[in-house]
């Protein structure tokens, strides 16, 4: 035999092996079609989102009368609460997208909407001198 000769090792031709993978790869793209990709949940970690960034940026705006922050203001009295709820529904409503509805809960109150059963809702919760102030929002 002369030496570079193939004869004797018992190869598969080349279009063969190209063959058989192009059926593998046919056949992959097929089941990832027929199966699908599952879709992350995103929704609660986006709704999470924006109830933090909401509750973030009440916490470090300044009070409208006296009291340290905005959150802490509504979180000291009823009166307080009473005086300036409609105040945090106007500010909470320039921060949010108008496609979500929001809840901000007090122990003196709560401003927002009436949150409905089985929705998904981001919550996030600040502690004020006051007491605790929590941000719910969830899609319309």
């Amino acid at each position: 035999m002369r030496e570079g000769s193939r004869a004797g090792r018992g190869q598969l031709p080349m279009p063969a092996v190209e063959g058989a993978l192009a059926v593998v790869l046919v056949l992959g793209v097929t089941a990832g079609f027929a199966l699908g990709v599952a879709q992350p949940e995103t929704r609660e970690p986006q709704l999470d989102a924006y109830a933090t960034d909401v509750a973030t940026i009440l916490s470090n705006e300044p009070p409208e009368h006296r009291g340290g922050t905005r959150l802490a203001e509504v979180a000291q009295s009823a009166e307080t609460f009473d005086r300036e709820h409609g105040t945090l529904r106007r500010r909470v409503e320039r921060i949010l997208p108008e496609n979500l509805m929001y809840q901000v809960e007090t122990s003196h109150g709560t401003v927002g909407f009436e949150r409905p059963t089985g929705v998904a809702t981001g919550t996030a919760t600040v502690t004020t001198r006051h007491g605790p102030v929590t941000v719910r929002v969830w899609y319309a």
